[in-house]
């Protein structure tokens, strides 16, 4: 039980951490999800299901809080989320979480969060799709991954001890 309780226990400062510090390093309004890279880590440990419903709540949440678009989130983390789910290997959750590979799955899976996030939640039928595509799904999808690299050197060194 303690496993399904620790992201909720992490999802409250990660959420202060997201709304409040994250746009004070945003790059050119480009800022990292630190959310999705703990809906990720969990979902390869826990496995599909229980990544989507993890993500599902956490864009809820961050839907409710951020003030943005009801819902563009929800629907963006659980798609990817179930997508991302397909990377998940009972007997390779060490692999997944604790190398290089982590941050291959993290990036396929931002793009799609980041993509599908600004297809709904951009109202501006002026936008082109190639801005979208870069600004809005590729910038944060390296930015996030690079974010990660934070949890693979933790998950690698922690294995070295």
């Amino acid at each position: 039980m303690s496993n399904y309780l620790k992201p909720i226990l992490y999802f409250i400062p990660l959420l202060l951490i997201q709304l409040v510090v994250v746009p004070l390093i945003s790059v050119f309004g480009t800022v990292p999800n630190v959310i999705f890279i703990m809906v990720i880590y969990y979902l390869l440990l826990g496995g599909q299901i229980y990544g989507m419903i993890l993500g599902f709540l956490a864009g809820f949440f961050f839907d409710l809080f951020s003030g943005g678009v009801l819902g563009a989130s929800m629907l963006s983390m659980t798609i990817a989320s179930f997508i991302a789910g397909y990377f998940y290997n009972e007997n390779r959750v060490d692999t997944n979480t604790a190398s290089y590979f982590f941050l291959v799955i993290l990036f396929i899976a931002e793009f799609i969060n980041s993509l599908i996030y600004s297809f709904a939640g951009n109202f501006n039928p002026e936008v082109r799709f190639t801005s979208l595509l870069l600004e809005g799904a590729l910038l944060p999808a390296i930015y996030t991954t690079i974010f990660g690299l934070g949890v693979v050197a933790f998950k690698m060194r922690k294995g070295k001890i």
